[in-house]
């Protein structure tokens, strides 16, 4: 997987890839050209065997604070409607991508975590969090609807339909502690465990059955529009399709010879 990018940070290391917006100085704000490497490195991910989890980083003490106010917000006031209309397709692209790459990603949230930045942790698998973490979808703040990047979709499945409306409503920022007690943060550690704990949650599920973890992870989006007998039958289809893998049969021989099993993704 490439990591000569230019808008961003990114390394791949023994199948951990780490990503980082690389503007500590302003809180990491998105920019046009930022949204879409961000956006085609994504989609690269999924025809990729090598990188098995991906972690989100922050940098600088804060994860990201959305779209630059002088290099997004600004152009954008001045942009007709269809110059708009593609740019929130490509911001849309971004969590389509990222929902699609066949990885997990594991955003691991520190400081400031607000607007794109908040849609980022939210269309990743896992999130850890730092106490410091402040999450805020604050569209409302600055005139727009919450339904931004698939925010009214997404945000309700992970922490219910009303502490949905009010993050989105008022734009209010929600603590590490409301976010870990809600489901939207799995754990919340130190600042200085944080990259740790991320990069072993993301070493463990590297270590695990890839292509499995690929088809987890199609299900679990695919599955919110189908109905309880359309995701059986779906799920049917993919374990059947796992068993064919070779990792199925690794792991049964490991446990008949009382061995750990060691994947290979396929």
């Amino acid at each position: 997987m490439r990591t000569d990018v230019e808008h961003f940070l990114c390394s791949v290391v023994d199948g951990i890839a780490t990503v980082q917006l690389n503007r500590p100085e302003r809180k990491n704000p998105l920019t046009f050209d930022s949204y879409a490497e961000l956006r085609d490195w994504f989609r690269d991910l999924s025809y990729d065997d090598e990188v098995k989890a991906v972690v989100f980083a922050p940098n600088g003490g804060n994860f990201s604070s959305g779209g630059d106010v002088h290099d997004i917000i600004g152009p954008l006031t001045k942009m007709n409607m269809k110059e708009l209309l593609a740019f929130t397709r490509m911001t849309g692209d971004l969590v389509k991508a990222m929902v699609n790459c066949g990885k997990p990603i594991i955003a691991a949230v520190d400081g400031i975590c607000a607007g794109a930045g908040a849609i980022i942790s939210m269309a990743s698998d896992l999130r850890i969090a730092t106490p410091e973490a402040k999450t805020a979808f604050l569209f409302n703040r600055v005139g727009l609807a919450g339904c931004d990047m698939g925010a009214c979709a997404i945000l309700p499945r992970i922490i219910g339909q009303g502490r949905a409306a009010e993050l989105l409503y008022l734009g209010r920022a929600m603590t590490a502690e409301e976010g870990h007690n809600w489901g939207y943060f799995n754990r919340v550690v130190a600042a200085d465990a944080l990259m740790t704990e991320a990069q072993a949650l993301a070493r463990r599920i590297a270590d695990g059955p890839g292509f499995a973890n690929m088809m987890t992870k199609t299900m679990l989006a695919q599955e919110w529009a189908m109905s309880i007998e359309q995701a059986i039958e779906a799920e049917a289809q993919a374990q059947a399709i796992c068993m064919q893998g070779q990792d199925f049969h690794r792991a049964y021989h490991a446990f008949v010879a009382k061995e750990r099993p060691v994947f290979e993704g396929d």
